[in-house]
């Protein structure tokens, strides 16, 4: 049907399927070697591996915190290189506030360096002794007295400074490198000139973008990203995550500085923001919604009612729904109002069998695409609601639970802890759900044990959201010390202890490209054959055992595998875990093969 092109940017459906499917996303193949192991909470390489996650490889910094920094680069340069603090300040600001740059080009070519920042080493022109000169930008006589020139020696009055001065900054940051009035002259006009001509209002903006030069200028330095955010965060490239948290509370990612969203890669991100925020759905919600008039070509969506269609003013073509035929052409022999056999006998034939295809496959690919964003938004409502009641814990909740029990706050963090875990969570399992929806649908393996990884870790944050948003309200409202407080600390620390071991291992799974699993659904070797790995494994499976039996008992349509391998191991159809030969129990799911 001709008039789909107009709908959609898509000749075929090929490109259709190559723009909706998510086929583009994840390569596994560009992951980082290594093998996936589960994380014994108990082990010291558990530890090791959590304390070097959560190791900071960055600093946050206040805005003394920054004019200090700059201070003391300024002062080290200065000292090193035997200039005043003035050009030292031009320098870093041209080589980005990089010192170890400035030491190698200043000691390879001085020459070379100060003419690329405009550094005079004495005046190009001798500054006049008269009693009056002349202005060179308004050309008016004024008192020596009233005139004031640069490095290079150009003489112009303060008028004219002021005015000059003043518009450069109003321009922006630009006005950290001005250079001389002088057309011919290209020598920098520093800091001290500034103080001498610049109105008040100007040198307190003159003293801002200087400051912020630092950070924005920087490439190890940035801004926290928060609305209304003043902090700055400086950042050691190359070690750990990629995650910051700011003196805000907002945490963020630095490479891409979207908001924090380990363990999904930014390439992922920043494509599922655009699809969420692009048209491309909304044009494709037309093409699986509507249809266009056969005349004008407009698309018109149906909303019950019989088969015909009548356009709207001022086209007004009246035609049949089903095969787009001229309503006049139809009667009592095509079938009726509500049937055209028309349309059925052309289908058929083939002749619609394109269309709908393109049409089928918006609507799936639509249905797919809602899927995953709801569970994504949802997640996402849930942490902002976990954050909400994360504040109110700690504001005013926290002191009205130790009057009520009569224990001293210190030893209800326990509290705070967990509620803390479930925003972390939520973050994590937000941006599982885009990650799915990028992971390529061929390789079935991958996905069965992203979804069951996802799943059990779903479970477990569930478990620990209810008992902590709904078991805490009864101690809440108790009038007196509840008896059994102490079982619910218990049972409140174990859930947050078993929470983050099951998101610790979804994390990691994901992080390493779910390299375990290869395209034909079974374990990596190198995993099976270490000893470490089958410790993981072992550990996993004893700190899943409450979770295994429910999800034996929920998924006993899934059929285990019964064939071992000729290396020694059976490969789990469930979990896609590679077990040893003797074993009759998956490690990892608990089901049997």
């Amino acid at each position: 049907m001709e008039s789909e092109d107009d709908m959609h940017d898509a000749n075929d459906a090929e490109s259709l399927e190559d723009f909706y499917s998510g086929d583009t996303a994840i390569d596994s193949d560009d992951a980082a070697d290594g093998d996936y192991e589960f994380i014994d909470q108990d082990s010291e390489d558990s530890d090791e591996f959590i304390s070097r996650r959560h190791q900071q490889n960055y600093s946050i910094l206040g805005e003394a915190d920054i004019h200090q920094r700059q201070e003391d680069d300024i002062m080290r340069i200065s000292t090193v290189l035997s200039i005043s603090r003035v050009e030292a300040g031009i320098l870093l600001r041209h080589y980005s506030w990089s010192v170890s740059k400035v030491h190698d080009e200043w000691f390879t070519d001085e020459e070379k360096v100060r003419y690329a920042v405009g550094l005079v080493t004495k005046p190009v022109v001798e500054f006049p002794c008269a009693r009056e000169m002349t202005c060179g930008i308004c050309f008016e006589s004024f008192p020596s007295e009233a005139m004031s020139a640069a490095p290079c020696g150009h003489p112009f009055c303060n008028l004219c400074w002021s005015g000059y001065v003043g518009t450069a900054i109003n321009d922006g940051p630009g006005c950290l490198m001005l250079r001389c009035p002088d057309p011919s002259c290209s020598a920098t006009v520093g800091q001290d000139m500034i103080i001498v001509v610049a109105s008040e209002e100007d040198k307190e903006k003159y003293a801002r973008y200087f400051l912020r030069s630092y950070i924005e200028d920087n490439r190890k330095a940035k801004w926290c990203p928060a609305p209304g955010c003043e902090y700055a965060v400086e950042f050691v490239v190359g070690c750990g995550s990629y995650d910051i948290t700011c003196h805000c509370s907002y945490s963020f990612c630095w490479n891409c500085t979207e908001e924090a969203h380990r363990p999904v890669d930014c390439t992922t991100v920043a494509k599922w923001i655009l699809k969420n925020s692009a048209e491309s759905e909304n044009m494709n919600w037309i093409l699986a919604n509507s249809k266009p008039c056969p005349k004008c070509k407009r698309p018109i969506e149906k909303n019950q009612g019989c088969m015909h269609i009548t356009c709207t003013p001022p086209c007004k073509f009246e035609f049949c729904w089903l095969c787009l035929g001229s309503w006049s052409e139809h009667g009592e022999r095509t079938g009726g109002f509500y049937a055209c056999n028309r349309y059925e006998t052309a289908k058929q034939e083939g002749v619609y069998d394109d269309a709908e295809r393109r049409r089928e496959m918006a609507k799936n690919s639509l249905e797919r695409y809602t899927h995953y964003y709801e569970r994504w938004a949802t997640n996402q409502f849930s942490r902002e609601k976990a954050l909400e009641d994360l504040q109110l814990m700690q504001n005013v909740h926290l002191e009205k639970l130790s009057d009520i029990q009569c224990q001293p706050e210190s030893q209800l963090k326990f509290i705070i802890e967990a509620w803390l875990q479930i925003v972390e969570c939520r973050r994590v399992l937000k941006w599982t759900y885009a990650y799915g929806y990028y992971l390529p649908e061929h390789e079935h393996a991958k996905r069965q044990f992203f979804e069951y990884l996802q799943g059990e870790a779903e479970a477990g944050l569930e478990r620990l959201h209810q008992c902590t948003e709904k078991e805490l309200q009864v101690y809440l409202n108790a009038e007196g010390q509840s008896k059994d407080f102490n079982e619910f600390r218990t049972k409140l620390s174990g859930l947050t202890s078993v929470t983050r071991n099951y998101f610790e291992n979804l994390v990691r799974a994901l992080e390493n490209g779910l390299l375990d699993v290869d395209s034909r659904g079974a374990c990596s070797r190198t995993t099976t054959t270490s000893s470490k790995s089958m410790g993981g494994g072992s550990s996993a499976s004893r700190g899943r055992s409450g979770k295994s039996k429910s999800s034996s008992s929920n998924k006993s349509s899934v059929v285990p595998s019964r064939n071992a391998n000729d290396s020694g191991y059976w490969s789990c159809e469930h979990c896609t875990y590679a077990n040893v030969k003797s074993a009759s129990i998956c490690q990892i799911c608990r089901q049997r093969r």
